[in-house]
């Protein structure tokens, strides 16, 4: 298990850093015009030279990542080009508040996707119709879509919750609560269906093969069955698809919030690019990479540990 969990956290890091390099190389344009947008349309030539210089714009691309890269080894992600406030500052007040949003979210789909999953493989009828409708309903409508309409209904028409903004625990834990209801629930509709179609296929290969037969011929408990025999063989498909959907929930995230005025990561990550302010992209960038990654490491750990030969493909 300790050279299968070495040889994803070095496969990780290899992750982080080709992508950290791509989205440099990708948002990246000419120092002049980052300088101009800093000081604005009005600031003179020498102004913007010197604004090069100091931001240090004027050298090659893969040396200002490098740079980039050597600070981040040293616990620095940079100061905002705008600002001149430190990134990790930034990023401080505004990681609590999308990982709230993103792990309970991802908790919510694991639950509710094994749980309808399993119900649909195994009992079919109406149930599996219903998820049948949802999974495709899920993916076809914008998770934005699905927030207004929350926030319609459950905000303006019934005012139960919060339509906008975000409540820190440690002020309010029941404001905090209430203020993530219609965000995780925006987040969770069209991850959790989807999953749980993935989850009852997984299931229905399993069901399906010859020792579950013969478990059930020896007059094993259906439920036994289902839950220690079947779901344990069927949960490596259905792992990898909850690891998959990690990514769908970052994206979601930064919508989002964006919808309910939560001041998390994914305001964050609009406004920086939008502005062009680099290093506050490649902080937002960065967290993004850990949150998936680090969910990646532990589904694989546990897919790892529920079917032994995971740790050798």
């Amino acid at each position: 298990m300790v050279q299968f969990l070495l040889r994803k956290v070095i496969s990780s890091l290899i992750l982080v850093v080709v992508v950290t390099a791509a989205t440099f190389m990708l948002i990246f344009s000419n120092g002049p015009s980052i300088a101009r947008a800093v000081l604005g349309q009005n600031a003179t030539a020498d102004q913007v030279a010197a604004k090069v210089q100091e931001l240090g714009l004027d050298q090659p691309v893969i040396t200002q990542y490098l740079k980039w890269l050597g600070g981040l080894l040293q616990g620095s992600l940079g100061a905002s080009y705008f600002t001149g406030e430190p990134v990790t500052n930034m990023m401080a007040s505004r990681i609590p508040v999308t990982l709230s949003l993103v792990l309970i979210s991802l908790v919510f789909t694991i639950i509710l996707s094994v749980l309808i999953g399993v119900a649909a493989a195994v009992r079919g009828g109406w149930l599996d119709k219903v998820l049948q409708i949802a999974a495709v309903t899920g993916a076809a409508v914008p998770s934005f879509v699905v927030a207004i309409a929350l926030v319609f209904v459950f905000a303006l028409a019934m005012p139960i919750f919060p339509a906008t903004g975000y409540v820190p625990p440690d002020q309010d834990t029941q404001g905090w609560a209430a203020s993530l209801v219609l965000p995780v629930a925006a987040i969770t509709v069209g991850t959790m269906a989807n999953a749980a179609q993935q989850f009852r296929g997984a299931m229905l290969d399993v069901l399906s093969q010859d020792y579950i037969r013969t478990l059930k011929t020896r007059g094993i408990d259906e439920r036994l069955i289902v839950f220690r025999h079947a779901l344990r063989n069927a949960a490596g498909p259905g792992l990898t698809i909850l690891s998959l959907q990690t990514i769908a929930l970052m994206g979601g995230a930064v919508v989002i919030e964006q919808v309910f005025a939560m001041p998390g990561m994914g305001l964050l990550t609009n406004s920086a690019a939008l502005q062009g302010d680099i290093p506050a992209v490649m902080g937002s960038v960065l967290f993004i990479i850990i949150v998936v990654v680090t969910v990646n490491i532990a589904v694989d750990l546990i897919n790892g540990w529920v079917n032994p030969k995971a740790r050798t493909s």
